[in-house]
């Protein structure tokens, strides 16, 4: 005998899921997926002009919550901004002062000293037992170096391209401080007028994916800084340390190498290979002891910060196999260059997560996610039962599920 309550239990769960689900698009969903497509195309046109812009956007996140909290102590917010800048400029030039002295000192010894580590590699590769073959293929390579015979002047094209794209892109760059100070000041009312443009009905789940972009993103920035600097002091001190112990030539030019390995840790699994190389074929020159050396501290180095800073700093925000690291990096590079392998990581993960979060929630999954909370309110445009982020979006702390209310708490249900 079949239960009469059955039907409307089924049609209750049934209207539970579909008001879980992405609705479909609106006619002001559809205007506004035309205006994403436009602006899309129109920044790929304009790509090779993007870079100052997009590490003003990395400067943003990084100076914003100290703006936030001390426009939260009554400053006014264009105070806030500028006591900022004076503490980061401080901090930077201090930075600089301590390490500009010695850094080029050793890059000055270092060109004086090339073209004698140059002829003991020469010495130590011919002491090297490798195959024939390889021999007269490295040495008919070394030769057409050497003569000039085998460069074409047109492969320095690309350099002067480069380089000319690289001088007129500082120009860029001293236009960000403004549009920086620019976006800081009237980010909270950027934020509400983006909010009010979003249909009520899809409020929830774009401020969802935003809050995800700004989890991965936060703690890629934030990791990349401290590992940075971790494995560059690390390195530092190795090098110290193997220059007191095995050879002096590690510390002659200790803060040179602990600079490149620092810089290049923002290439993940591929930059400290590139750090690593130079640090070997310098300490070659002195005998394979010390080669062997330098190989051990990069490689100790290395395994610290992957099982230790990596999975306290980044969590498994921006953790992604190895191989598909790799062909973010590849990929990333080959779209934008030197930039767009940086960035690779973070966009991958991010788009793995967004990828995720819409599939759940296509599935009939609910709107709560984990992720850093933007702290909500009702929107002062329109009582739409629906909640939207006020000033403090980029605060962090345990995300609560980002719900409407009843419509029996709404104040126009009657």
């Amino acid at each position: 005998m079949s239960d009469p309550a059955r039907p409307e239990a089924e049609a209750a769960g049934q209207a539970v899921t579909e008001r879980r689900l992405l609705h479909a698009p609106t006619q002001r969903v559809g205007l506004l997926i035309a205006a994403a497509v436009i602006v899309g195309v129109a920044l790929y046109v304009g790509r090779e002009a993007l870079s100052p812009f997009i590490v003003g956007l990395m400067l943003v996140y990084l100076l914003d919550p100290a703006v936030e909290r001390l426009n939260r102590l009554r400053v006014p917010r264009w105070l806030a901004i500028l006591i900022v800048y004076v503490v980061t400029v401080v901090v930077v030039w201090q930075a600089i002062a301590f390490t500009i002295r010695p850094f080029v000192e050793q890059v000055r010894t270092f060109v004086a000293d090339l073209p004698g580590f140059v002829t003991r590699l020469e010495t130590l590769y011919r002491e090297l037992d490798i195959p024939p073959q390889l021999r007269d293929a490295v040495d008919h390579w070394l030769a057409q170096v050497e003569q000039g015979g085998g460069i074409d002047p047109g492969v320095l094209l690309p350099f002067v391209n480069v380089t000319a794209g690289v001088v007129s892109a500082l120009f860029g760059y001293v236009i960000i401080p403004v549009w920086v100070f620019y976006l800081l000041k009237d980010r909270p009312q950027l934020t509400d007028a983006f909010d009010r443009m979003l249909p009520p009905e899809w409020r929830v789940d774009v401020w969802n994916v935003v809050r995800i972009i700004e989890r991965v993103f936060g703690q890629w920035v934030r990791g990349q800084l401290i590992l940075g600097l971790s494995v560059g002091v690390a390195t530092f001190v190795g090098l110290i340390v193997l220059g007191s112990v095995i050879d002096p030539i590690f510390s002659r030019f200790a803060l040179l190498l602990a600079i490149i390995a620092g810089l290049l840790e923002l290439l993940p699994i591929i930059g400290p290979i590139i750090a690593a190389i130079p640090a070997i074929l310098l300490a070659a020159t002195a005998g394979p002891q010390q080669a062997l050396a330098a190989l051990v501290l990069y490689t100790v180095v290395q395994q610290l910060e992957n099982n230790i800073l990596v999975p306290k700093i980044q969590g498994d925000a921006v953790e992604l196999h190895p191989s598909a690291v790799m062909f973010a990096l590849v990929m990333g590079g080959a779209i934008y260059g030197l930039l767009g392998a940086i960035l690779a990581l973070p966009i991958t993960a991010a788009g793995r997560d967004v990828y995720r979060y819409l599939f759940r929630r296509l599935s009939g999954g609910p709107a709560a996610i984990v992720a850093p909370e933007i702290p909500v309110e009702p929107s002062t445009a329109e009582d739409t039962g629906v909640l939207k982020p006020p000033e403090a979006a980029l605060d962090d702390g345990p995300i609560r599920e980002a719900s409407a209310p009843q419509d029996a708490e709404r104040p126009d249900a009657g």
